[in-house]
């Protein structure tokens, strides 16, 4: 089962897969997808409001706001990481849930990321928004670092998210029942 989705102006078709025995969604995957990747940077990067810097969640969210970042005249943008690295320093975590992820997850960032975003406008951008759990994780991420919290972009919205009145998107994500059919 797929669900044909346009967005930006390219048409993917997405596999329906399964989350629980009664919820399916539309799996949204830009990895590996440069021509999708590239279209959906140039449209949020179009509708961006005024910031300093970009963060996002790893993993999925990297490639697009690479592209934003590069589009946009910029040479550096905010990541925070799933687990620690070597190279992290003064590291800043918060626990997060996710509708995709089966466990509790920790998103880390770098002290040096933690001083740049002091002061500074910051725009957090994901792929896709459905519960808001990784949102509200950079968010609290961002305002615990002394950043101000420019906006907040997405892709897509899932199911509900795209009543939110916070959150710039290209559009909606719907969610399915477990044979496939669009739940309005």
């Amino acid at each position: 089962m797929y669900y044909r989705l346009k967005v930006a102006g390219v048409e993917r078709d997405l596999p329906i897969c399964p989350l629980n025995d009664k919820l399916s969604i539309g799996a949204f995957v830009m990895f590996g997808d440069v021509e999708l990747t590239e279209a959906c940077a140039a449209a949020l990067a179009k509708i961006a409001p005024e910031h300093d810097a970009i963060i996002t969640a790893e993993s999925k969210g990297i490639p697009l706001v690479y592209e934003m970042t590069r589009l946009l005249g910029r040479n550096r943008y905010l990541l925070a990481r799933k687990m620690p690295k070597l190279y992290m320093r003064d590291i800043k975590k918060f626990e997060v849930k996710s509708i995709t992820t089966a466990a509790q997850q920790t998103l880390y960032l770098d002290g040096n990321d933690v001083e740049y975003m002091k002061g500074k406008k910051i725009l957090i951008v994901d792929d896709v928004i459905s519960t808001g759990a990784s949102l509200a994780a950079l968010e609290h991420l961002v305002v615990e670092s002394g950043g101000i919290i420019a906006g907040r972009m997405a892709v897509l919205a899932e199911g509900d998210a795209i009543e939110r009145k916070d959150i710039k998107v290209l559009g909606k994500l719907p969610l399915f029942t477990p044979d496939g059919k669009e739940i309005e």
